[in-house]
């Protein structure tokens, strides 16, 4: 087996690990054996393939939480989110669910890290959603704007608690787009 190859299996089994998930780790090692030691190219049109990209189009918003042990929009729930500049880098981090693109959870992500104060690199857009259950030293949270994630609804870790409608209403008035 080429040593890209088994470079790219062991950094997908790694990433399999940090999401917590056995299927990943099993997806990974048959990648390899798609033969001529190349991994064939992943089906990004559904969860459990590679990462698509971050959605691009309009959110459609919908509040429908339900603490059920199933990921829904309106809930932040903490999941792997890939870093911008390299999908197939990332961080477990909360995340507010914000709808659906087909099968993939589309979500935005928090921070606890105040971009008043201390901004972002420049485009970044930030609004401040305060304290909540999701973090448990109670800090107040940012929910970023302009970057809507995929999420596979498989990689949830778990959910953290249930934004209520009105900062999740202010949430997704500042998209822009259709209201929930």
């Amino acid at each position: 087996m080429a040593r890209a190859t088994v470079g790219r299996l062991l950094g997908s089994a790694l990433r399999a690990v940090a999401r917590g998930t056995r299927d990943g780790i099993r997806a990974a090692g048959r990648a390899g054996r798609t033969g001529a030691g190349r991994a064939r190219p992943a089906d990004t049109r559904r969860p459990g393939s590679a990462y698509p990209g971050d959605f691009a189009g309009v959110v459609t918003p919908r509040y429908a939480p339900d603490l059920d042990g199933a990921p829904d929009p309106g809930e932040i729930v903490w999941t792997w989110v890939p870093y911008e500049e390299d999908h197939s880098q990332g961080k477990d981090r909360p995340v507010l669910l914000v709808g659906h693109d087909g099968p993939w959870l589309l979500g935005l992500m928090l921070s606890s890290r105040d971009h008043d104060t201390r901004p972002g690199p420049n485009g970044q857009a930030w609004l401040d959603i305060g304290t909540g259950s999701w973090d448990a030293r109670r800090r107040p949270s940012e929910v970023r704007l302009d970057r809507v994630i995929r999420i596979d609804p498989q990689s949830v870790r778990r959910e953290g608690a249930v934004l209520d409608r009105t900062r999740f209403d202010a949430v997704v008035g500042s998209l822009g787009g259709p209201r929930a």
